[in-house]
């Protein structure tokens, strides 16, 4: 190999980049924006089939996806000393989950994997709560939005050789 030839990242297999989704929580979504692209921090879950998102109901985002709904959505894992990553970008699709009782589940497996993964209480303030309030808050009142993620036209995942 010439030392100017470029190095490509090997792509993942979706084994992988499921693998890479089911562990992580946390992804950064892309919205088209005014004169530059919008990046949001969102919660998420993923049910082995959809990607589901809980995002404060107010906010730039909010009206970024009324305007137009196709996003990137961006997920990552690295070691600090960059020994080992793994990223992947999603485009598609966000669908606002409008039936009741969809909601309310989803909002339920939010509140679990909060649980689950001994999340800081803190992560309410991120979706329009009070650290102080219960968790189930999340699911008895309607601070938030859950959003799905469909109609996903490409992934592109890599991963550190």
């Amino acid at each position: 190999m010439d030392k100017n030839d470029i190095v490509k990242l090997p792509k993942m297999e979706k084994k992988e980049y499921d693998n890479l989704i089911s562990k992580q929580y946390l992804c950064r979504v892309v919205f088209r924006g005014g004169k530059y692209p919008y990046i949001a921090p969102l919660l998420y879950i993923f049910d082995r089939n959809h990607m589901y998102f809980l995002s404060t109901n107010y906010g730039k985002k909010i009206s970024f996806f009324r305007e137009y709904p196709y996003v990137l959505v961006e997920i990552e894992e690295y070691e600090k000393d960059f020994s080992d990553f793994s990223f992947m970008v999603l485009s598609g699709k966000l669908v606002q989950i409008d039936d009741e009782k969809k909601d309310e589940e989803i909002r339920k497996d939010f509140v679990k994997m909060i649980k689950g993964r001994n999340l800081s209480k803190n992560i309410m303030i991120a979706l329009g709560h009070s650290s102080e309030d219960p968790l189930e808050s999340l699911v008895n009142e309607k601070r938030s939005i859950v959003w799905k993620l469909t109609d996903v036209e490409e992934i592109k995942a890599f991963k550190k050789s």
